[in-house]
Order: C-alpha cells, then structure tokens, then sequence
C-alpha cells in the first residue's frame, strides 16, 4: 500500500507525459504532410513597378495590368500618383517590411498548403501586391485564380501611416495579420451562405470561418485570428457564459433585427450588451460564440469533414453542437 501511495503520482504523471507526446506527434506528423503538399505560385510587386515606372512607362504599364487601370479614370490620374511624394514615401515603407517577393510567399505558402491539404480543389493563385492608400476594408481581394493585397495595410499596428485610426483597426495592421486576412477571404469563399439572416446563422458563419483558420493557421494564435488583443481574448474567454446567458436570455439566437451584426459581428471598439461594462467588451462578440459552437460541434463529431462543415445547416449544427459555455 505504502509503495502505492508512492509511486501513484509519478505514474499518473509519467501517463500524461505519453499522452501528450503522442498528441503532439500526431500533430507533428500532419504538419509534416502538409508542408509536403506542392503549392506552385508567383508574387508580383505591383507597388514597386508602378514606384519605378515614369509617365512614358504608362501605356504599357496599362497593357500589361489592365485590371489595375480601370478606363473610366483618365491617364492624368495615373501620372499623379507616379509623381506624388506621398505615394513613393508609402512605397518605401512598404519595402523595408516587405522587401522581396519572398517575404510575401514565405508568408502565404503555409497558407496554401494548409487549404490544399483540406480543400484538394484548391489552386495556388497569382498574388499581386498593390499600394491600396491603407483601405483596411478591403485589405484582400480574391477571386478562384487571384489575390490582390493592399500591402500599404500591414506596416505595423503603431506606423505613423496609421496615426489617427481607431485603435480596434490599427491593431490589426500588422505583417502578422497578412496570411490571417488572407485565410478569412478564402474562407469565405467556401462557406455556404446563411440560409436565414437570423443572427445564430450569421454567427455561426463566422464559427466556421474561425474554425477554418484552426486548421489553416496552427501557429496563429486565437488572438490573431479573430484579430483581438490578447487581452481582448481573455475578456471573451472569461466572459462566455455570461455572454452566452444574455444571447438567451434576450432571445436574440433567432433574431432577424439587422442592429445585432453592428452591435456584436462587425468590427468595433466594443460590444454593445447596453450595459455598464460594453466599455470593457472586444468587439465582435458573436463572431466569438459562433466560434466556440462549432468547434464544439466539430469535437462531438469527428467523422465531419470540413468540406462536410462548410454546408451544414446552422441551426442543426448548434443544436448537435450541444453548446455549453465555458464556466
């Protein structure tokens, strides 16, 4: 008995110890056949070719990029932008970030083997970097072949560019963010649209756009990929409950009023309960929650494949989720 009592502890932990190396090898192992999937795509500097091109430059300039030179503006505008000071400062500040095509693959090659190896379908496109004049809205564009970044949005949450933005938008503007924003369009991409615009369908969409970047992004942290601070992120994770009472509690799940995507889906500076600590709240709190059901879910049922999940119903999917928030 007494050598029971000794060796228990030591056992116990020895067993976790097992337990954890063999989950940590599995996930090695994926990792391994994901880096082995072949992605093949080209990097091209728009921002830079445009910086070091001069007004004789344009008319083939805008043969070779016609997307990038839409004929309902006239060439004065184009030569403008060569010759602002502004723009080449813009320019310049993107290069000591980004100095090379590599440095934007390096970035988006992980990515791309991590949606081909759960998306066989998928094609590396060809990426172009372009000077967007810092519209953080529209930081990303894709289409099935092309990715258009606005590079000018990921120079540092604290660069000068971006002084005067709100905080919950310039935290966001960092090179960390890039393959995060890029993940969020693809994923967008392939998630079914809402069947309703109930608010637990427009939550649960997000759900599976986070859960998306789980897969896609191992070694982002949960912070980055909803883009909250990771103070932000505790406030979330210590408040699930409380947050998920009063979704209930008002009856909000089944809501179709518009007003909910403002006050907890889109980006602001906080969360709107209509209470004495929104002040306190990250923004996008449903987003949140809809992250927390399907990944509940996707633990109750692991024969789901993620394509599987792309089309699954909402409201089937939270009530098999058999949601309970964190205590």
């Amino acid at each position: 008995m007494l050598m029971f009592k000794f060796f228990k502890k030591p056992f116990y932990f020895i067993i976790l110890i097992l337990l954890v190396a063999s989950c940590t090898s599995g996930s090695s192992q994926l990792e391994k056949e994901i880096a082995s999937v072949p992605v093949d795509f080209k990097v091209i500097r728009f921002e830079k070719i445009f910086n070091e091109s001069t007004p004789k430059d344009l008319q083939n300039l805008k043969k070779k990029y016609p997307a990038f030179f839409p004929t309902r503006f006239p060439d004065s505008i184009w030569i403008n932008r060569m010759q602002d000071t502004l723009q080449k400062q813009l320019t310049e500040e993107v290069v000591k970030v980004f100095p090379d095509e590599k440095s934007i693959q390096e970035k988006l090659s992980p990515l791309f083997k991590h949606i081909k190896y759960y998306f066989n379908g998928f094609k590396a496109p060809k990426v172009y970097t372009v000077l967007s004049d810092v519209d953080y809205d529209n930081k990303v564009i894709v289409t099935d072949s092309l990715l258009v970044l606005g590079i000018d949005n990921y120079l540092g949450a604290s660069h000068e560019f971006y002084k005067g933005l709100p905080l919950y938008i310039s935290q966001n503007l960092s090179p960390k963010q890039l393959e995060v924003d890029v993940a969020s369009s693809y994923a967008k991409m392939l998630i079914s649209k809402p069947k309703s615009s109930s608010f637990l369908d427009k939550i649960i969409f997000y759900g599976k756009e986070l859960y998306l970047k789980d897969l896609w992004l191992p070694n982002a942290t949960d912070a980055q990929k909803i883009g909250y601070t990771e103070s932000q992120m505790q406030w979330a994770k210590s408040n699930e409950a409380d947050m998920w009472r009063y979704f209930v509690e008002k009856e909000l799940l089944f809501s179709t009023d518009p007003k909910l995507e403002n006050r907890f889906i889109k980006p602001a500076p906080f969360s709107k309960f209509y209470l004495e600590i929104d002040n306190e709240t990250p923004g996008m709190t449903g987003r949140y929650l809809g992250w927390q059901i399907v990944r509940q879910y996707m633990q109750r049922h692991p024969e789901i494949s993620p394509k599987q999940l792309m089309i699954i119903d909402a409201k089937a999917l939270f009530e098999k989720s058999k949601y309970k928030p964190k205590k």
